[in-house]
């Protein structure tokens, strides 16, 4: 009687532990990133950029290795944004994406993610196509949203400011 209970237990526990471990798209529980370091804080997607359709499909070749074959963010992320190998970010998964402001994006683009397979790009790219990667990957889980540096928040890209700001600034 007492090893089927156990047994019973640990099977629980084991199935509790497997569901918690599958949940959430294998990512964890949604928490926010690190902060930009200050290289990176005061940068932010060049003025128009948001709503720009020829921008947006260099963003796109950039993604799939079309435009640089050394860069291909398609082959862990997927193709549409849902990632092919382990522990590549969801970047469907606008509750998360949204945490992320775009100088965090583009930083960790950039410079990668430590203790994680995600190198650092910065050495195979301009800070344009940087850029233009945000830009693109943005639009799998926020489709048509900005990051509005004010509000410090995503908002609706038509609702876009005026304001010109230098690449990457």
């Amino acid at each position: 009687m007492k090893q089927t209970k156990t047994l019973q237990l640990t099977m629980v526990l084991g199935m509790g532990l497997f569901m918690v471990a599958c949940g959430g798209e294998g990512e964890g529980p949604i928490v926010a990133p690190p902060q930009a370091p200050a290289e990176w804080a005061d940068k932010h997607m060049p003025a128009g950029w948001w709503t720009d359709p020829a921008k947006m499909e260099e963003g796109r070749k950039l993604y799939i290795g079309q435009t640089n074959p050394d860069v291909d963010c398609g082959s862990c992320h997927g193709k549409d944004g849902k990632p092919t190998k382990a522990g590549a970010r969801d970047f469907r998964v606008g509750e998360r994406m949204k945490l992320y402001s775009d100088s965090v994006w583009a930083w960790r683009i950039a410079d990668g993610v430590p203790n994680t397979k995600m190198k650092g790009w910065k050495s195979k790219l301009s800070d344009e196509d940087v850029w233009k990667l945000v830009l693109f990957e943005a639009s799998f889980g926020m489709p048509g949203k900005r990051w509005d540096a004010e509000k410090k928040s995503w908002v609706d890209a038509a609702s876009a400011s005026t304001a010109p700001a230098p690449v990457g600034k």
